[in-house]
């Protein structure tokens, strides 16, 4: 078993240094703090011993801490734990990659029309499950009054209150104040539902016409 899933090995000269664990019996201590395959602590054993109940368990010994003393080891399925941080790697760039931050700028004395198409601009970002920065500009006589952006921030966020929540509190900023808004969705969810009701349409085209009127 341990030949066929420990790595062959290969002399490296002035290569990249492998930041792979020591599995099998490339781990080269006399004994180890051994942990079960469910997280159960089974406690200091040799590495004999340690090497022998994964063989019988058809699993990998894995060195999951190489500066403790002993090297805390763990039973596993080594190829699967690698698929499976490989996944997980993936996902969290994928994430990382849509994280979006859109920007939306204000005057304090904002006119009532003006006020009704920024904030649709902030309710579209937040339903695609994007992060909202609002910035209030301040002009002239304008900087003494930090309390009308104030207001007119907290305004915004009651209104979108339902699709978002106020992630960075209001916050002056030179000239200007900034506040920025999260999605209560993620961006994968956003258009997962976007996805479903271009599907739903796309099979019910009176829906579309029904919603309209």
């Amino acid at each position: 078993m341990f030949p066929a899933r420990s790595s062959s090995k290969r002399k490296s000269f002035g290569g990249p240094i492998s930041t792979e664990p020591r599995i099998n019996d490339r781990i080269r201590v006399p004994e180890v703090r051994l942990v079960g395959p469910n997280g159960e602590q089974v406690g200091i054993v040799s590495i004999g011993d340690a090497l022998k109940l994964a063989q019988e368990s058809d699993l990998d010994l894995v060195e999951v801490a190489a500066t403790a003393r002993p090297p805390v080891c763990k039973l596993m399925d080594y190829g699967k734990f690698k698929y499976e941080s490989a996944m997980k790697a993936r996902e969290a760039r994928r994430n990382q990659a849509h994280t979006i931050i859109k920007e939306i700028k204000l005057r304090p004395k904002i006119d009532p029309h003006d006020y009704e198409t920024k904030k649709g601009h902030v309710v579209r970002f937040l339903k695609a499950g994007d992060k909202v920065k609002v910035t209030i500009m301040f002009r002239g006589r304008e900087q003494s009054r930090p309390e009308l952006g104030f207001r007119l921030l907290q305004r915004l966020a009651e209104d979108v209150t339902e699709l978002g929540f106020v992630e960075s509190q209001p916050k002056q900023d030179g000239r200007n104040m900034i506040m920025v808004i999260g999605p209560h969705k993620k961006k994968a969810e956003a258009k997962a539902e976007k996805a479903a009701a271009k599907v739903q349409r796309e099979a019910d085209p009176t829906t579309g016409d029904s919603a309209a009127e």
